[in-house]
């Protein structure tokens, strides 16, 4: 005698009466789906009008009217200091990766002079990097170190002029500035004194390229700071180098050694990496804050609170007047002091505009085809003025037009757009965006939240489980354009982009996101609708679902309940949407193992669809579908069969012989004939499903690999064990590639090919699978999800075909105890795992305990699931070897 290995689960199906009403992860409405087999039972402004007073610290207000300087020749002193070098703000981190990508770029240079272009947004610490670099050359005794303010191309040219008087560079004459800026230029170039010139915060390259420093000797080179991402910035010898936000390392080290320096440790507590996550590990509102926190004595805990209160803005939580290290601006200002340049860049008056869409998305990013979708365009379009003397309104905006705003918003580092970065090419600070949303109009958000939510749905893809990384950006996007609109996709109507991000995680088998998920919009839709609204009655319909799919099945069955209740009192008992309810009622009590309770819902529903909805509509078919998986499943195989037969039959009249539900169906009937024991019958509907479905769907679609999958499975059950193998392996290379790791779906296979490596004597390698298996089910599903609990006994399984008797054993009674509580005593899940166990002991010698165990495993079985049940007579069986081996 063996043990019984638990029933391969068959696919359930999900109908759903209306677009974006979705229940289940079905892929179309009123289909009968076949799910996957599973072996058990289962800057700047640019331009000239940035006034003086907004220079950062350190910058040098120039007096731009011509000064005659009267040139003596005099002996130099050296080292010489021109233009004043910034100190270092307090804590201040040294950034060695950072640093060591400039180094790389200098030592690279050779004997040329290597020019760095820091670029990035306002306070990420460019001027703090070309500081500690000024820094040193003083403290090492470079002869010449030059600190100019670049903002406008004449204060740099003034200064070059101071410099080359006290450098006495030939040809200075002191009565013409840019004749002496040009004289010290040249005398850069040749000199063999060591020198630094720092051209800090370029706004114009245009205008600073005649004053670009050379040498030829390679004794000085150029250090500059820009937020400009433009060409005309490199070439000639100059190396881009990006400077971004603080790492996460550096941003925490930053907090403790600022608050810690200020004999102010006490503030510390765990939370110090979240609010260095919180603040986007940016160096200026890290300033700020730390400032902030000790002036009012505020822990991370509480300012990270005082932070994240939505109802407080930016000056209140990183104010002007903690700027401590003198940036010398109030924070949003700094941030945003490019986008007045920015909107007057050619397409004119755009810029805002896009930067408010991408304020409200997700700032790790977004996709770049967003902006080619006809109602990010429009929201453009509305935004664009008319030329003052046109008589007509201003033409659309094209997608090329959006493509330069992207360029532009780019060049001033208002956002970063690249595409190999995709699906999250476009992407914008946190703080940047926060600062946008705080500027934009009271009235904006509602039709922004809009229009982005209709551009997000349009290119959702369809399926979207073979695109994870797309899906989850576009989940993510919805969720922070939800968050930041103030639940306006919530007025009147649940937006169908809520309806689809929430889908889409139970198509990714995130079972546990997707219960939160429905619960916080079940929770908000009641608030904001009313608890009587039909959406709301969907949403709750949708968060049983997900209770159903983490196999919570009892918590489902209440929600399910309880929504039909509502929908008999609102839309009577003949409503579409309460005979939908009834139907995934039934199919959580057939997964709770109370199949009888199941098959009498499904009666029920069948009957009165049939009368309100007719004999042949999708929504029928599907109710005749799950009526006939729920016969399967109570062992009625012979009703079973004939009625999945007549659903095809019915279905391809309908719906044709090549409709996605139709294949689907054909899958169901094959799987049936498979439980019949008809397993040469099974192999070949599965193999010309198969062969269809590569056809119409494509050998990546999901619905394909089930059935791959399933085939694989009727030549495990036909004996074919080798080319059971072959299958399952290639199936988990492709799900592996397609879905993840960690799907559901693939752990589902990995679990059927350890079944039939165990078939194929090939234990220890079943057993490393299936320990492999139920780690990553325990991790993404629960110790406790029925999936993990089947695995766990399998594993048991395969230990005591491997001789592993104590193993299987104590294995068996701890999964004996979990499905007692969570599945129930008459669960047929529970009463394999009691079979099992029973065999275990009558290996182990233990033969009394295991004929006590297996008769009142009998004893259920017969009252559960009948006298008559295949599980009931491989029971009875198993009981009569025992009691032949035992001699009674």
């Amino acid at each position: 005698m063996t043990p019984r290995w638990p029933r391969r689960r068959k696919g359930d199906d999900e109908a759903v009466p209306a677009a974006f009403d979705n229940t289940v992860p079905a892929p179309r409405h009123g289909s009968a789906e076949s799910q996957q087999v599973t072996v058990g039972d289962g800057g700047v402004g640019a331009g000239r009008d940035v006034s003086h007073n907004a220079f950062g610290q350190g910058s040098q207000v120039v007096d731009n009217r011509q000064t005659h300087i009267h040139h003596t020749p005099r002996e130099v002193t050296w080292p010489l200091e021109v233009g004043t070098v910034p100190g270092l703000a307090s804590a201040f981190q040294p950034r060695s990766a950072l640093r060591d990508q400039v180094d790389a770029a200098r030592a690279q240079g050779s004997a040329a002079v290597l020019t760095q272009v820091l670029s990035g947004g306002g306070g990420v610490g460019k001027s703090q990097l070309a500081a500690a670099y000024a820094g040193e050359a003083l403290r090492d005794g470079t002869d010449l170190v030059l600190w100019a303010s670049a903002v406008e191309v004449q204060q740099v040219v003034t200064l070059y002029a101071q410099a080359a008087v006290l450098v006495a560079a030939p040809g200075t004459t002191g009565a013409d500035p840019e004749r002496d800026a040009r004289a010290l230029l040249s005398w850069l170039a040749t000199t063999n004194r060591r020198w630094l010139v720092v051209l800090d915060d370029i706004t114009d390259p245009t205008a600073i390229r005649g004053w670009w420093p050379a040498s030829r000797t390679g004794s000085g080179w150029v250090l500059a700071t820009t937020r400009l991402h433009d060409a005309s910035l490199t070439g000639n010898g100059r190396r881009r180098v990006r400077v971004d936000v603080y790492t996460p390392v550096e941003a925490a080290s930053y907090l403790r050694t600022r608050l810690t320096d200020d004999e102010a440790g006490h503030l510390l507590d765990d939370t110090v990496d979240e609010l260095a996550a919180a603040l986007g590990y940016l160096p200026l509102a890290l300033g700020h804050a730390a400032a902030y926190m000790l002036n009012q004595d505020l822990t991370c805990t509480r300012y990270l609170k005082l932070y994240n209160d939505s109802s407080r803005r930016l000056h209140e939580v990183l104010p002007e007047a903690a700027d401590a290290d003198g940036y010398g601006r109030q924070i949003a200002t700094t941030l945003l002091l490019s986008l007045d340049a920015a909107q007057r860049t050619e397409p004119a008056g755009l810029a805002r505009a896009a930067l408010q869409v991408a304020a409200y998305l997700d700032p790790a990013g977004h996709p770049y085809a967003l902006w080619n979708t006809p109602a990010v365009l429009a929201h453009l379009t509305a935004h664009r003025a008319p030329a003052p003397d046109a008589a007509e309104d201003a033409p659309d905006v094209t997608a090329e037009e959006a493509e330069a705003v992207l360029r532009v918003l780019h060049r001033y580092a208002l956002i970063t757009n690249d595409r190999r970065q995709e699906p999250r090419a476009v992407r914008i600070h946190a703080l940047t965006a926060r600062a946008i949303r705080e500027t934009t109009p009271v009235a904006a958000p509602a039709r922004l939240a809009h229009a982005t939510a209709e551009a997000l749905l349009g290119m959702w893809p369809d399926p979207d489980v073979t695109h994870p990384g797309l899906a989850a950006a576009l989940r993510t996007n919805t969720d922070h354009l939800h968050r930041h609109t103030s639940n306006h996709l919530l007025q009147h109507q649940v937006h169908p982009v809520l309806y689809r991000a929430g889908n889409s995680l139970l198509y990714a088998g995130l079972a546990s996101a997707a219960v939160a998920y429905w619960d916080t919009l079940s929770d908000l839709s009641q608030q904001i609708l009313g608890s009587d609204h039909l959406q709301t009655l969907t949403t709750r319909n949708n968060l049983a679902q997900s209770y159903w799919q983490a196999g919570r099945t009892s918590e489902a069955i209440a929600v399910h309940e309880a929504v039909l209740t509502d929908q008999e009192r609102l839309l009577g008992s003949d409503h579409p949407d309460t005979l939908t309810t009834r139907n995934n009622l039934a199919q959580s009590y057939r997964q709770a193992g109370r199949t009888s309770e199941a098959i009498a819902v499904h009666e029920a529903v069948l009957t009165d669809r049939e009368r309100v909805l007719g004999p042949d509509h999708p929504h029928t078919l599907s109710s005749r579908n799950n009526l006939a998986l729920a016969y399967g499943q109570a062992g009625r195989t012979a009703e079973a069969t004939p009625l999945h037969e007549a659903v095809l039959a019915g279905i391809e009249r309908v719906l044709g012989p090549d409709h996605p539900d139709t294949l689907t169906t054909r899958e169901n009937l094959a799987l049936a004939y498979g439980q019949a024991g008809r397993t040469s019958d099974a192999v070949a509907v599965h193999e010309a499903v198969l062969t269809d479905q590569e056809r119409l769907l494509g050998p990546d679609h999901p619905q394909t690999l089930t059935t791959r999958n399933n085939l694989a499975a009727s030549y495990w059950q036909a004996g074919r064990t080798s080319e059971a193998i072959a299958v399952h392996e290639a199936v988990l290379t492709d799900q592996e590639r397609l879905l993840g790791p960690d799907h559901p779906q693939t752990l589902t296979t990995r679990n059927n090919l350890a079944t039939s490596y165990w078939q194929a004597g090939r234990t220890s390698e079943a057993i490393t699978l299936l320990e492999t298996v139920r780690t990553g089910q325990e991790r993404v599903l629960g110790f406790v999800h029925p999936e993990t609990l089947t695995t766990r006994n399998n594993l048991a399984i395969s230990y005591w075909q491997a001789g592993r008797t104590s193993e299987a054993i104590t294995l068996l009674e701890t999964v004996l105890t979990d499905r007692e509580r969570v599945l129930g005593r008459d669960h047929p899940h529970t009463l394999t795992t009691r079979n099992n166990l029973a065999a275990s002991y009558w290996q182990a010698g233990r033969t009394s305990e295991a004929v006590t165990l297996l008769e009142a495993v009998l004893s259920d079985l017969e009252r559960v699931l009948g006298s008559g049940h295949p599980d009931t007579l491989i029971a009875r069986d198993n009981l009569a070897a025992m009691r032949r081996s035992a001699g009674s």
